[in-house]
């Protein structure tokens, strides 16, 4: 039995991590800068995160690598570090997991390329999960436990990263896409179909992550719930809703808020529950005591 399953074998909800970059902002990375750099750069800085969020009671941490495929990485001319960013982040992530009393899981996150799929852009299905490959194959050999493909919004994509992980590793796979567009993803896709076509492919979970806030992020677990209950459904859900305070980003959702959405989307019989952008370990603290009430 993997680690995993060890985990969902207690039949109780299962905490994940918050955001990784809004902390990495508030610690000084600036606007436009690969968060990624920072495992081999500034690794203290991702170790404090992690460890924060471990202490509030996540048991599911994400690595730094939401941005490490080869397309984003060129972006920043990081391109041919792909491997070690990766490796970096996942040993980072392994090494506060390791240290932590109770049983924490290492999720190595990989986000979408930014490019379109054949026929709507030029990037072929086998070069994106070449990407994939590249990217899963770092984050194995640090020692992730489980892979954790998030905020994807076409179903290709996401075949696509199954195939390229399951080029190298064997482990558990993960995925969640957000539905931020009228209650699809930005490429049209809504819950119930996600759920019928990626319930066919090798994954261990399945969820919904980001979006426009935990309403509509409520109601895409939902569907999902309904479409297959006996799939492990995830929520990470963003702190609330965006809004420009000063020049700067900020979510409106207060940890009381995130704690009612916690309780509300086990209630419904989620597994797994976080949060996306704009939370903090305060926010996971607050959803945790929830959890446990």
């Amino acid at each position: 039995m993997n680690a995993l399953d060890q985990l969902l074998k207690s039949n109780q909800p299962i905490l994940l991590d918050g955001a990784m970059g809004t902390l990495l902002m508030s610690a000084g990375l600036e606007h436009g800068d690969p968060p990624e750099e920072w495992n081999l750069t500034k690794p203290e800085k991702i170790k404090e995160i992690h460890r924060a969020y471990i202490q509030a009671g996540s048991q599911i941490i994400l690595t730094n690598s939401f941005g490490g495929n080869r397309y984003r990485l060129a972006l920043h001319h990081l391109e041919d570090q792909v491997f070690e960013l990766n490796k970096a982040a996942a040993e980072i992530a392994r090494q506060e997991a390791d240290a932590a009393e109770g049983t924490v899981l290492v999720a190595g996150s990989i986000g979408p390329t930014g490019q379109l799929l054949i026929p709507l852009g030029e990037m072929s299905f086998e070069e994106a999960q070449e990407a994939f490959t590249a990217q899963a194959s770092g984050l194995a050999a640090g020692g992730v436990d489980l892979f954790w493909i998030e905020t994807m919004s076409a179903l290709e994509e996401v075949k696509a990263a199954i195939a390229g992980i399951r080029q190298v590793s064997e482990l558990p796979i993960s995925a969640t896409m957000s539905f931020d567009t009228h209650g699809h993803t930005m490429m049209g896709v809504d819950p119930v179909r996600a759920v019928t076509e990626l319930q066919q492919e090798d994954i261990s979970l399945l969820g919904a992550n980001c979006g426009t806030g935990s309403d509509e992020l409520i109601k895409a677990v939902q569907a999902m719930l309904g479409a297959n209950p006996d799939l492990p459904i995830i929520a990470k859900a963003n702190a609330g809703i965006p809004q420009i305070v000063d020049g700067e980003v900020v979510y409106n959702g207060t940890p009381e808020v995130m704690a009612d959405y916690a309780r509300a989307v086990t209630d419904l019989g989620v597994k797994l529950v976080g949060g996306c952008c704009g939370s903090s370990p305060e926010h996971i603290r607050a959803m945790a005591e929830a959890l446990k009430t």
